[in-house]
């Protein structure tokens, strides 16, 4: 059997992730009957119809996704290779990247990003956007996103990952209605103000729901960014990740972090981006960079 090309090889590892014809063709640069006609060769070349269609998506079949990890695996090697020998030069780069963030991620990333680019004297414009956890894989996948850091889980053989912060969750309150110490009562009687889990963070959700605290909800809003705000004057509590929690109280002294009456731990913040093979020098780049800029010391990667 014949060893399929590079661009074979690519067409085949673009297709397993984007499910679509069309939107290969379009990722690739080339036209739909190209994509195919390659599609035919490989499937000449590995005896098997690798893809099916099921209505508008090319499902991979069982042979397909048991060649999808090794062959990413070489050309990711391949191409990492050869972008290894051309220089980037971050300060002659002057296209756009864009980054995937939540309202948290905005407030406590976004700073330390951007003081990174500024070291490196970048000239890239950077184009931030509400990060959606039912869309953002897609938007990664497709290429309408460079980057996203969310504790959202996606499909890891799609997706390249790695955490850069754990999450702890903690209560906010206003200081004039503070919580008693930790424990199984310290929230009866207390309002609570539910954030929308759009962005990925469904564990305080989680937390109302197995303590039996939903009943007790009095206000849901869209954004973390409303909360300082209705907190400070009223004697409602909310659940929300330590590290935004101290952001809130060095902007609203009158607020005060609880520790929770039960471990409050959930899935880290990770970078997810495309997968290696799928990168563009500057994506690499910029990954590198926001990766050094926010990952946690001792964080596992």
């Amino acid at each position: 059997m014949a060893i399929p090309d590079l661009n074979q090889l690519r067409t085949f590892v673009v297709l397993y992730e984007l499910r679509s014809l069309t939107a290969t063709a379009e990722f690739l640069h080339v036209t739909q009957p190209t994509v195919s006609y390659t599609l035919a060769r490989l499937r000449e070349r590995f005896g098997d119809d690798l893809f099916r269609r099921e209505g508008h998506v090319m499902v991979p079949t069982t042979r397909a996704t048991q060649l999808f990890g090794p062959l990413h695996e070489a050309l990711a090697q391949i191409e990492s290779t050869v972008s290894e020998t051309a220089s980037f030069d971050p300060s002659a780069f002057t296209g756009e990247l864009s980054l995937g963030l939540t309202s948290i991620g905005e407030q406590t990333f976004l700073p330390p990003i951007m003081a990174a680019l500024a070291r490196e004297r970048s000239t890239a414009r950077l184009a931030v956007k509400r990060l959606d956890a039912d869309e953002v894989e897609e938007e990664l996948v497709r290429g309408h996103l460079d980057l996203a850091i969310t504790v959202a889980l996606m499909d890891a053989a799609r997706l390249w990952r790695t955490p850069v912060r754990a999450v702890e969750y903690v209560a906010l309150t206003s200081r004039r209605h503070p919580l008693p110490p930790p424990g199984p009562e310290m929230f009866n009687g207390r309002g609570f103000v539910r954030v929308s889990s759009r962005g990925g963070h469904t564990y305080p959700l989680q937390l109302l729901l197995e303590h039996g605290l939903m009943p007790q909800v009095a206000l849901t809003v869209e954004e973390y960014g409303t909360l300082p705000a209705v907190l400070q004057d009223t004697d409602l509590v909310t659940f929300l990740p330590r590290h935004v929690a101290e952001v809130f109280c060095g902007w609203f002294p009158a607020l005060r972090i609880a520790d929770l009456p039960w471990p409050g731990q959930s899935t880290p913040v990770a970078i997810f981006t495309r997968r290696e093979s799928s990168l563009t020098p500057a994506q690499r780049w910029f990954r590198r960079l926001v990766h050094g800029a926010v990952v946690e010391p001792g964080t596992e990667i």
